[in-house]
């Protein structure tokens, strides 16, 4: 009988002792979930800055060359969480596809449209905003003002993202260029400002257009029915 009511104890010690490292292991699980998302962003920057390390060996070059590949990777990051996030959204709310099929989708298509019809964009951003032909400074000042541009636009878009605000990248980098070449005196194209204005009049007059057709559409608010049989 002693025998029994002194094992009873230790199981009931035991159960006691297991139950505090269940909680230990879900107070340490709810604690580290947060920085999952963080570490494996900071992995992803780490491996583009290391990959283009590697790729372009030793050269005078490999530090912007680096410092480059790690603010591109980061501004990545931010168009997935803010950028694709605005395309996708409608879609996921309306149950038309599934997290992980708009994560796919965008991941697929983002990338394709990037590499079949990125260069003109890319020509456009890299010299139609401020042409380096025409500049009297050295090529090196233009090269840290446009990787200035592109971490201050990823930056922004990154606290927009926190603050969960749908932002333009597009716009973000445009107006980098933009700010950086006018903080070192340079001559930017005007077309860009003109373009703006057009593009906000054009949106609101296809705003406008949808909200008549809608409420035409919703002006009979007795619906026709078929009659039965």
């Amino acid at each position: 009988m002693a025998n029994e009511d002194l094992e009873a104890r230790h199981l009931e010690t035991l159960d006691r002792d297991l139950g505090r490292f269940v909680k230990l292991e879900t107070a340490a699980s709810y604690v580290s979930r947060p920085l999952v998302a963080p570490g494996i962003a900071l992995v992803f920057i780490m491996l583009a800055g290391l990959g283009a390390a590697m790729l372009l060996g030793h050269s005078s070059q490999m530090f912007i060359v680096v410092a480059a590949a790690v603010f591109g990777a980061y501004m990545a990051l931010n168009i997935g969480a803010n950028d694709v996030a605005n395309n996708m959204g409608p879609a996921v709310g309306a149950n038309a596809l599934s997290m992980g099929g708009a994560i796919a989708i965008a991941a697929i298509f983002e990338s394709a449209g990037a590499l079949i019809a990125g260069a003109d964009v890319v020509s456009t951003v890299a010299t139609g905003i401020i042409a380096p032909d025409t500049l009297a400074t050295p090529p090196v000042m233009f090269i840290w003002a446009m990787m200035a541009a592109l971490l201050a636009s990823a930056l922004w878009v990154n606290l927009a993202t926190w603050i969960g605000a749908p932002v333009s990248t597009t716009h973000a980098v445009v107006g980098g260029v933009v700010g950086a070449g006018d903080r070192c005196g340079w001559l930017w194209s005007g077309e860009l400002v003109a373009d703006g204005r057009n593009r906000g009049k054009l949106g609101y007059l296809a705003g406008a257009g949808c909200d008549h057709s809608r409420r035409f559409s919703l002006a009979d608010q007795s619906p026709y029915r078929l009659p039965r049989g």
